[in-house]
């Protein structure tokens, strides 16, 4: 198995990287976890890893400022169903369009908007920043054997609005639900860190690897 991550300047890839070959080792998969930079790596590959930190802007802009990387994750995520996993800003990417410095078109992928994190409560801080609960609002293959009550790892200020809720797959609460995890055919993503989010992140990451869409 072929696991690109790609590295477009705009997310913390050592650390996927270790988690994915971590996991990968532990259930037995062998699988090649390259950090990728072209559009020909990314259409190589058997699934696909977005990491992202940092500003929507900031994101979409570089991801779009590679040479044909964008087209060439649409023909592998949108045409060819590769496996997709995009995590944090990565994940954010996914949106019809991002409201962080500006109005922002997103990959499209996932109906709905990024928006400013308003907590109902005035004395919760942002960014959302730490471990908290997950609350699993729909069954998933990528959700598999999470445990009542897990906790992953977040640092964020946006979080994805979507349009229809039977995307999201787990929230978070921090004043109002914070989408935690959303899936739509092929695609899932996660605002948290799961390389950062301990056994669940760890459990996440092999039933991607399992994961036949």
């Amino acid at each position: 198995m072929r696991i690109a991550v790609v590295d477009y300047g705009a997310g913390n890839i050592r650390s996927a990287v270790r988690a994915f070959e971590h996991v990968a080792g532990q259930i037995g998969i062998a699988a090649e976890v390259e950090v990728v930079t072209t559009p020909e790596a990314i259409l190589a590959a058997d699934r696909i890893v977005l990491p992202g930190d940092g500003a929507f802007a900031d994101c979409i802009g570089a991801l779009r400022s590679r040479t044909a990387m964008e087209a060439a994750l649409e023909e592998a995520v949108r045409r060819r169903a590769r496996p997709f996993f995009g995590i944090c800003v990565g994940m954010q990417l996914l949106a019809t369009r991002g409201l962080e410095y500006g109005e922002h078109a997103g990959l499209g992928w996932v109906a709905g908007d990024v928006e400013r994190i308003v907590p109902s409560d005035p004395r919760l801080k942002v960014p959302h920043m730490g471990w908290n609960e997950l609350m699993l609002t729909h069954p998933h293959p990528v959700t598999d054997g999470l445990a009542a009550g897990a906790h992953a790892y977040f640092i964020h200020s946006y979080h994805l609005v979507p349009k229809a809720h039977d995307a999201v797959l787990a929230e978070a609460d921090h004043g109002g639900p914070i989408v935690a995890v959303v899936a739509e055919g092929n695609v899932v993503g996660t605002q948290f860190h799961p390389e950062k989010s301990q056994s669940t992140g760890l459990r996440m990451i092999a039933n991607f690897l399992r994961w036949t869409p």
